[in-house]
């Protein structure tokens, strides 16, 4: 198994990641290392060559210092960037890898800095004020590209959703749930207040009209099923040109009424009204009559053949709109984009709302800062579940390489201070 792949231990809950970036940082970090151990190889072996002079003279004796003073300084520096993440050379010297025993007071100093330092209302808030956040909004919605973006990335996440709705399991669960809340549920009121906007609106004389229309064309069009129907019913010795009258007069009444219904000023009309208005009435205010249309509303919902009836159009919906989103034009995805570019174009110029988006990012930072202590406390919670090898390499991968500058500067700035100290010497000796 490859390292990018291998799984998180309980202690380690972020494994070692093996990025391009990371690759590269591990690079430049052993680089480094070969470098300052390199020079400070070189200063070991200036010092023995110039150790191996039978008669050294000044310029010997100047390099021999320098090289010694960077022996020591390369030798300090290597212990003490070494001790930050591990025991120089295995052994448990006092005071070093001082990282990893001090795991969990890191933790905690990171949550702390965190919640001291970025989590409150005097850095929050005037950084948001300043970002224009609705402004800024604004502008990348209203940018060409985003709409169909955003109407991308809903689309692609809908089948998902939508397999998961199709879920039995699923259905099963909201069956149960709503099973208990329909127990419970008072539908009469909310029927009834339905009825009332309904009838209340100028939209109810339209509706009624269209009603009547498919009523009597129904009704024409099957005027030979409503006759024959009507001479099955007859008795034997009524003459058929009877039956064929009754049918008729049944057809012209029937049409006659939803005639009169669709004209908001007859006197059909104008009675039906009464009576539904009535009928409202009992339903909001007479318990018997509101238990009996909850009742049957409940019968209606628990009928096996009524819950078959709603999966099935429930099935037909999702099936629709999947085979829909696997089409390369799709019109749901079209239908998605075109909203998206109207509240982007009203946005765009609208500055009252980007203020009101402001003020939302406020109080969305308020709740953030409210919570800061618990955000502190998860971020050394985090630190503290990491493995102790996992920290030290993290760290040392971050600034390890910076650190080996350090060992590179004390090699070299000891051999110039022991160059200077022996001169200084000689000269006042």
């Amino acid at each position: 198994m490859s390292p990018e792949h291998a799984p998180a231990s309980p202690r380690n809950p972020l494994p070692l990641l093996t990025s391009e970036s990371d690759r590269a940082a591990r690079n430049r970090l052993r680089r480094n290392r070969i470098v300052a151990s390199t020079l400070l190889a070189g200063m070991g072996g200036i010092f023995a060559l110039t150790r191996l002079v039978p008669e050294p003279g000044f310029g010997t004796l100047l390099i021999q210092s320098g090289a010694e003073a960077g022996m020591v300084g390369g030798i300090a520096d290597w212990f003490a960037v070494t001790a930050l993440f591990r025991h120089p050379l295995g052994l448990p010297v006092p005071h070093t890898a001082i990282i990893p025993k001090n795991k969990d007071r890191i933790g905690r100093t990171i949550g702390h800095f965190i919640e001291r330092n970025f989590l409150t209302r005097d850095v929050l808030l005037p950084k948001l004020r300043q970002m224009g956040v609705g402004a800024r909004f604004a502008g990348w919605l209203a940018a060409p590209s985003t709409a169909p973006l955003i109407a991308d990335s809903i689309t692609a996440m809908l089948p998902y959703l939508i397999h998961s709705l199709r879920n039995p399991d699923f259905h099963e669960f909201v069956q149960r749930i709503l099973s208990d809340q329909l127990l419970q549920a008072d539908f009469a009121p909310m029927i009834a207040r339905g009825l009332r906007l309904l009838t209340a609106s100028e939209e109810a004389n339209a509706l009624f009209e269209r009603i009547s229309e498919v009523a009597s064309d129904r009704l024409e069009k099957n005027r030979d099923q409503i006759e024959k129907v009507v001479a099955a019913r007859s008795r034997w010795w009524i003459p058929k040109a009877i039956d064929r009258r009754i049918a008729t007069a049944i057809i012209n009444g029937v049409t006659e009424l939803f005639d009169g219904l669709s004209q908001p000023d007859s006197e059909i009309s104008s009675r039906f009204r009464e009576a539904l208005a009535s009928t409202i009435d009992d339903m909001l205010n007479s318990p018997e009559q509101r238990e009996k249309i909850n009742e049957g509303v409940r019968r209606l919902l628990a009928h096996p053949e009524a819950q078959a009836w709603v999966r099935s159009v429930w099935d037909e919906l999702c099936q629709a709109m999947l085979d829909d989103l696997a089409q390369p034009s799709s019109r749901l995805r079209r239908g998605l984009e075109k909203p998206i570019s109207i509240v982007a174009e009203a946005l765009a110029t609208d500055t009252v709302m980007q203020r009101h988006i402001d003020e939302v990012m406020e109080h969305l930072a308020d709740s953030v800062i409210a919570w800061r202590s618990e955000i502190g406390s998860f971020f050394a919670e985090v630190v503290r579940n990491w493995d102790t090898a996992t920290l030290s390499d993290r760290l040392e991968l971050v600034v390890g390489s910076d650190l080996q500058y350090i060992r590179m500067n004390g090699t070299i700035v000891g051999a110039c201070a022991g160059c200077l100290i022996f001169t200084v010497a000689w000269l006042f000796g």
